[in-house]
């Protein structure tokens, strides 16, 4: 079996377009949220998102499209928060606000286990993939499960701790290790096991920028999309 697992699509349209058509053949696609912010097409990614059946949890973006709740976002972050939530369809606002924080999923006997953030804190903590192995045991004692994916950070990562793989997918819409490509795992379950393969994707970056300019929303968060940070 193959899932395809996506995360931080922050309303970009053309990186999930690109990722999408990459896919190949998969089984499933999964989310690990953020949905929405930062880019101009915060409704045509969740539509797109829902009519695909794609299982998702919540970021803390999503969070706040649907809450209002932005004094913990810097000050680009929280104007598109608040842009996005005045454009939200009442529709997109209701999925929003139904996600769940984390997911728990058994698929070819692999237990698996989906947040946003971190186990302790799904929707706010991060877990970079240079965190010291003894605080990222003690994040994930306590989940049952073989591989646990998470999203936030918008950096790949793959950590394996005491028999749990650990997978970051990276960002779609907005990377933040210096390589502009949108980023997405694929994980191959077989006889229990799981393995993960990074893959990255060109996407066009003009068309993503020239929304987010003619938007109104900050001209930074169109300028780092060039440089992946």
């Amino acid at each position: 079996m193959r899932i395809a697992v996506i995360s931080d699509v922050h309303s970009n349209l053309p990186a999930l377009e690109a990722v999408l058509e990459d896919l190949g053949r998969v089984d499933e696609i999964l989310c690990a949220g953020d949905l929405v912010g930062y880019a101009s097409q915060p409704n045509e990614v969740v539509d797109l998102l829902r009519r695909r059946g794609i299982p998702a949890v919540m970021g803390n973006h999503d969070y706040a499209a649907v809450t209002g709740e932005v004094e913990w976002f810097n000050p680009s972050a929280r104007r598109a928060a608040l842009w996005t939530r005045e454009r939200l369809t009442e529709e997109n606002r209701r999925y929003l606000r139904s996600l769940p924080e984390e997911l728990r999923l058994t698929r070819e006997g692999v237990r698996i286990y989906l947040v946003h953030g971190s186990p302790r804190d799904p929707l706010f903590e991060y877990v970079f993939p240079d965190l010291p192995q003894r605080q990222l045991l003690e994040l994930v004692r306590g989940v049952e499960a073989q591989v646990i994916l998470l999203g936030h950070t918008h950096v790949p990562m793959r950590r394996v701790i005491q028999g749990k793989l650990v997978l970051n997918p990276g960002g779609v819409g907005q990377p933040r290790d210096r390589d502009p490509r949108a980023s997405y795992l694929v994980l191959t379950l077989e006889d229990g096991e799981a393995e993960a393969e990074f893959r990255r994707v060109e996407y066009d970056i003009d068309r993503a920028a020239e929304g987010i300019r003619k938007a109104g929303l900050p001209p930074e968060l169109a300028s780092r999309l060039y440089v992946g940070w």
